[in-house]
């Protein structure tokens, strides 16, 4: 085992939370938003997770303080991050179904491979170029015949393409522009920033309420789980992306539509079909070029 090996495996952990945190929580928010407007349910998340990760910053002698010259790159990352995923991809979810949107979502490997190239000159190697390959296969094999149902709902499809560049777009800003902040306090103000045009659109564009204890059941801990699992998949997600290149860490995360294909089939009754399980299989051997290098020297 050489020196990177720990460092590589806790990466390999992390990812593997995020996928099942982000994954299930795709079924998960269609049951909620049943009953509870998008933007209400995400005020509510944001707002908990943002207090939460303060507290721990604080109580953990972590410095809460940006930087003054980092302030406006903050918001920028902010915005493209967790403003366009809280606000595009939500509501996409509804236009879509949960499952299929997710898969749209995680085109995002082709930007910030793209990006990547153009503002960090990234080198796309041919492992790069073969994950990336093997993982827009994933992509397409899983899209099938819901072909007919993004066209039937172009809107929707935008919508999450949105958010998936503007995923990129931040992951690319993550590691191009040094923000000097831990990360628990670098995803806590991410988290307060996203509030303002979340919690906008809440007020003026919604109707409903933001306590929970009007719901139903199962909408009602499907709402207490997604608020367990929100921030913590985003500091994880925020070690990522500040550790590895961009590449790798945003190619990983196709893991996560597979892990909502199968959360769907459990939650919302959408059975998986072949193309799903030889999705998994793609997915799995992507992850593996891009996270376990060979014994040579490998730039990545």
């Amino acid at each position: 085992m050489n020196a990177r090996q720990p460092a590589r495996m806790l990466v390999v952990g992390l990812v593997l939370f995020i996928a099942f945190a982000w994954g299930s929580g795709w079924p998960i928010m269609e049951v909620v938003m049943a009953e509870m407007a998008p933007m209400h349910m995400r005020s509510f998340c944001l707002v908990i997770g943002a207090a939460a990760l303060f507290a721990y910053a604080r109580a953990s002698g972590q410095s809460i303080r940006v930087p003054a010259g980092s302030r406006l790159r903050l918001a920028y990352i902010a915005l493209a991050n967790l403003g366009a995923w809280n606000i595009l991809a939500v509501y996409g979810i509804t236009m879509i179904g949960a499952a299929r949107a997710s898969i749209l979502c995680y085109t995002f490997p082709v930007w910030t491979a793209l990006l990547g190239r153009w503002f960090m000159n990234e080198p796309l190697t041919p492992r790069l170029l073969i994950g990336v390959g093997l993982g827009l296969l994933a992509v397409l094999l899983l899209l099938g015949n819901d072909i007919r149902a993004v066209e039937s709902s172009p809107l929707g499809a935008m919508m999450l393409i949105g958010a998936a560049i503007g995923w990129a777009a931040s992951l690319i800003m993550m590691r191009k522009w040094s923000i000097n902040l831990p990360t628990s306090s670098f995803t806590a103000w991410q988290t307060l920033i996203t509030i303002v045009p979340v919690g906008g659109i809440a007020l003026f564009f919604e109707q409903g309420g933001f306590s929970p204890l009007g719901l139903s059941t199962w909408p009602f801990w499907g709402l207490m789980y997604l608020l367990s699992v929100s921030f913590l998949s985003n500091w994880a997600w925020t070690k990522i992306a500040l550790t590895v290149p961009p590449a790798v860490s945003s190619l990983s995360m196709l893991l996560t539509p597979i892990v909502a294909v199968f959360t769907s089939a459990l939650v919302i009754d959408e059975q998986p079909q072949w193309v799903d399980y030889a999705a998994l299989t793609l997915v799995v051997s992507a992850m593996a070029t891009m996270l376990f290098p060979s014994r040579k020297r490998d730039p990545v």
